[in-house]
């Protein structure tokens, strides 16, 4: 074991080719992960936060502006921004396109196909205006509601490329910083699957020097898709362990870092 790890270290030591000079646009690690939570759900701050806060890692929560949860907790909120997570924008009424199949969950009056992009677009503004009151920050992420970009065929993010850093999707897939598109970053939705499923994606990531972000909703229940706090914990904790070679940090700092890498900036 002793000869084996030696050889690693010397190997590493010796490389000088692309791939191996990968990690270090992970902020001199093996990989990125982004943990994202959606929706603005009282379960965000009895179990996440205080999950997060215990291993010291930090998230992306995606805020709907009219969520309860928002509206009677903000005082949680701006405290856990000043601890490092960060308040992305879900929407300021979460407007899904109803013309979909399985969205009868869409109320008429947040039906995204009867959207126009201008109302869209000014809602989502209104809410960066509300989470700007609530972390004093000018700087964030957006995660798409339901996953949908289009109204009436038309891209409406578009408009907002100068209000955010990157957009979240949720497509599923583990990519470069080359590979990535910030205005549509993939994303693997969780909802029941194991703890060790997540730490094997993670492992993906390491062997590959990709970005992994993972779309959390209810997390010990909360919401009809859900991970259980042992899943969660466990994956947590693995995060920990390997904390020299796995970098986890907030959706906007990981995107502010892959816009500096296509931009040709110095890599981090």
């Amino acid at each position: 074991m002793k000869l084996l790890t030696s050889f690693t270290l010397l190997a590493t030591l010796l490389c000088t080719s692309p791939a191996c000079a990968q990690p270090a646009r992970w902020n001199n690690k093996q990989c990125a992960v982004v943990l994202t939570y959606d929706d603005a759900i009282d379960v965000d701050l009895d179990n996440v936060v205080p999950a997060l806060d215990s291993v010291q890692l930090r998230g992306t929560f995606y805020l709907i502006g009219y969520s309860p949860a928002v509206t009677r907790r903000i005082s949680e909120w701006r405290a856990a921004a000043r601890r490092g997570h960060e308040l992305g924008n879900h929407a300021l009424f979460h407007p899904c396109d109803g013309s979909l199949p399985g969205r009868s969950f869409v109320s008429p009056d947040h039906d995204l196909s009867k959207y126009t992009v201008g109302r869209a677009v000014d809602e989502i503004r209104a809410n960066n205006t509300l989470l700007a009151a609530i972390d004093g920050k000018t700087t964030r992420t957006f995660a798409y509601p339901c996953g949908d970009r289009t109204i009436g065929g038309v891209q409406f993010y578009d408009q907002l490329k100068n209000d955010f850093v990157a957009a979240r999707g949720v497509s599923p897939g583990l990519q470069t910083a080359a590979q990535v598109d910030l205005a549509n970053i993939d994303s693997y939705m969780i909802n029941g699957e194991p703890g060790q499923y997540l730490i094997d994606l993670v492992k993906q990531a390491q062997a590959s020097h990709t970005l992994l972000v993972f779309l959390f909703h209810g997390v010990g229940g909360g919401h009809g898709l859900n991970v259980s706090l042992p899943a969660h914990r466990q994956l947590l904790r693995y995060l920990k362990a390997h904390e020299k070679e796995i970098w986890v940090a907030p959706m906007v700092e990981v995107a502010e870092s892959i816009r500096a890498e296509q931009r040709g900036a110095p890599k981090k």
